[in-house]
């Protein structure tokens, strides 16, 4: 691609309906139908579990209003990059992005996409079978890594393009969800005394061992909540940022929570937490219990259709992160380029693609969701704590939306992700201490671009 056909600006090309499904599609992905059956085993208390649902809910609200203030007030791609670069400096806005990099986007689609494998077993046989194709490398991972570059083309192809192919998904899938969920209930085969009904597992547990594991099913969740901030990245691409960002976070946010509280209680109602205790696909095993083979095939579909919209969203918003810190490092200006054809952050497009295909070989699903929940609410938490210190240091910044129910809601988020990041330290410490071996190799590279830069 010639200088030409390249420039450094992204186009003003996303409404209100589009920045809404992209917080959607970002949410909603493998996760919901996938965490329920590790918490179940975990816990094994449909109500404690109901609950945790629904403090993730009220987290990415919270946090929804959070970046809504910032974001109004900074209109600029790249989101908490953004917001905490203003806040504590350089450095720590490229530690966030190198973890947005890994745990935030390119773990997060791999994660999506090896979940989306399993699924697809059901229909292709070759994929239930699972076969080691060449080197090692299994028919899921491989799937994975050519639906990922599938995605990285549809969305360097172009912004109106890609975005329209987003909310095409994402309207099928909250459609779908919310015929799940009515029907499940209207002609399901499912008892309704299971919705409440208490494994074996959850009275062996002592006290310490609920807050343990509630607090490290809180980082399931969080997974699942993840993207809750997604049109926040994408804000310098916003028809009228001001008023679409917060409308789109709140809007987006809302619709989930009460989406993921519905699925939760089919799932329950069709199974129950012992059958669901430590099974992956939860979808499946729900979608069969209630409609027989057939109707449990639709809900798979269903399932897959939601995982396609979760990669799609997150490739779009991953990028514009890369595209702000190429801006602010000359060694990574490559990221920063777009193309003046299509308006697509194509070089940093590529650089997640790779990323994610890293992360599609080196782990298993519930391990990276383990890795990407700790490193998020790590990372989200450091984000939502600028709004206080912004307050203080720049009283005078104009502030177009004002987060409601301050200081409070950021006091609440903050409070609730500290507890969540030391229990999960304490029940998942290698994939915990994993992130902050990505925090100090992040500030390690930082200081080697910056003499770079200073050169």
């Amino acid at each position: 691609m010639t200088e030409s056909e390249e420039s450094n600006h992204l186009f003003k090309y996303i409404g209100l309906r589009s920045a809404t499904g992209l917080v959607v599609a970002s949410m909603i992905g493998a996760g919901i139908f996938t965490s329920t059956g590790f918490q179940a085993a975990d816990l094994g208390h449909p109500g404690i579990i109901y609950g945790l649902w629904l403090i993730g809910g009220l987290l990415a609200w919270c946090g929804a209003l959070c970046f809504a203030e910032l974001g109004a007030a900074m209109p600029e791609a790249g989101g908490e990059y953004i917001y905490i670069r203003e806040t504590y400096g350089q450095l720590w806005a490229f530690v966030g992005a190198v973890l947005s990099l890994t745990a935030g986007f390119s773990a997060p689609i791999a994660a999506v996409l090896k979940s989306m494998a399993v699924y697809l077993g059901n229909f292709v046989p070759i994929l239930q079978e699972n076969p080691d194709l060449f080197l090692g490398l299994s028919t899921h991972n491989a799937f994975a890594i050519a639906v990922t570059w599938i995605m990285v083309g549809i969305h360097t192809s172009g912004v109106r393009g890609g975005m329209g192919f987003n909310n095409v998904v994402t309207f099928v899938k909250i459609v779908g969800i919310i015929l799940v969920i009515l029907f499940a209930f209207l002609f399901g085969k499912g008892d309704w005394n299971q919705v409440t009904a208490v494994s074996p597992v959850y009275e062996t547990l002592s006290w310490a061992d609920i807050s343990a594991y509630s607090a490290t099913s809180l980082v399931f969740v969080s997974f699942c909540y993840l993207g809750w901030n997604g049109s926040a990245y994408v804000a310098s691409e916003l028809k009228d940022p001001q008023t679409v960002l917060p409308r789109s976070l709140l809007l987006g946010t809302g619709l989930v929570t009460v989406l993921y509280l519905g699925l939760n209680v089919v799932f329950f109602y069709a199974s129950g937490a012992e059958n669901l205790a430590g099974e992956l696909e939860v979808g499946t095993i729900a979608g069969q219990a209630l409609f027989g083979n057939a109707g449990g095939n639709w809900i798979i579909a269903l399932v897959i259709l939601c995982m396609v919209g979760s990669a799609s969203s997150m490739t779009i918003t991953g990028g514009r992160i890369y595209y702000a810190f190429g801006e602010d490092f000359p060694p990574l200006k490559v990221f920063a380029k777009v193309s003046a054809k299509t308006g697509a952050p194509w070089p940093a497009l590529v650089l997640q693609g790779v990323v994610t295909t890293l992360f599609v070989v080196s782990g298993r699903v519930d391990q990276i969701i383990q890795y990407c929940g700790f490193s998020l609410t790590l990372y989200a938490s450091v984000a939502v704590g600028s709004v206080i210190i912004l307050r203080i240091k720049r009283p005078d910044m104009p502030r177009p939306f004002k987060t409601w129910g301050y200081p409070f809601t950021p006091i609440f988020f903050l409070a609730v992700s500290l507890w969540t990041i030391v229990w999960a330290i304490k029940g998942r410490p290698v994939e915990s201490l994993s992130a902050f071996a990505t925090v100090v190799a992040a500030g390690g590279l930082f200081y080697v671009l910056k003499q770079k830069s200073d050169a």
